[in-house]
């Protein structure tokens, strides 16, 4: 990556440590603190990356690259997470279950020898668990989101989804709605759960149109 790619950061009170972290660029993947992510991993490198996580502290940062290619630019915001279950297999690949702990935002990449990359990063302080919707703005996103499913012909278990508390509810359907990359950072980097929440209603009809020819969600 060229000095033009380095993200720059600004100063922010909500930020916190600096730590060397271990990265597995991923388009499209998002996880937030305390919720989980499950992974196959059979690249090469990341089998390498995740074998070294676990013989330390089994801790690596999820983040979308700004592009494809080899070592594509990468967004300036992704999430630690903590390798919380592991099925090696027989063939050296990997099924395994990550945690989120905290957000993070890069300061540079740095120059390593290993066959993964790593980065400078600051650690996000985290707030928002405790973190609850307004009565209006829980049935909003309800509402949104069965009209969402519906119109995408999804099946959903829509009393599981009643029992879930704000914050679940909210980071679950940010992780597995099927929006496009962009889409996905903005709701990492959001601040607050009540306007990731605001932001997802508008993303739902925004990306809820479809193509009339094959049914998908579609921009168009």
């Amino acid at each position: 990556m060229g000095s033009s790619d380095t993200p720059k950061i600004v100063s922010d009170p909500v930020r916190m440590t600096t730590q060397r972290i271990s990265i597995f660029p991923l388009t499209g993947a998002i996880i937030f603190p305390n919720m989980q992510l499950p992974l196959h991993i059979f690249e090469p490198r990341y089998r390498d990356l995740v074998s070294d996580s676990l013989a330390r502290d089994r801790k690596i940062g999820m983040i979308q690259p700004k592009g494809e290619g080899n070592q594509p630019p990468l967004f300036r915001v992704g999430c630690l997470a903590r390798i919380q279950d592991v099925e090696a297999m027989e063939d050296g690949r990997y099924n395994i279950i990550l945690e989120g702990v905290q957000r993070f935002s890069v300061i540079k990449e740095l120059d390593v020898t290993t066959s993964f990359r790593q980065v400078e990063a600051e650690l996000w302080n985290e707030d928002e668990i405790g973190e609850t919707l307004s009565l209006a703005e829980r049935a909003s996103i309800e509402i949104e989101s069965r009209r969402f499913a519906e119109s995408q012909g999804y099946s959903v278990d829509w009393s599981a989804v009643s029992q879930l508390d704000d914050y679940s509810l909210v980071n679950a359907i940010a992780q597995i709605a099927p929006f496009d990359f962009a889409a996905k950072q903005a709701l990492l980097e959001a601040r607050g759960l009540s306007d990731r929440a605001d932001t997802i209603i508008q993303l739902m009809q925004f990306f809820g149109r479809r193509d009339g020819s094959d049914n998908r969600v579609t921009l168009q």
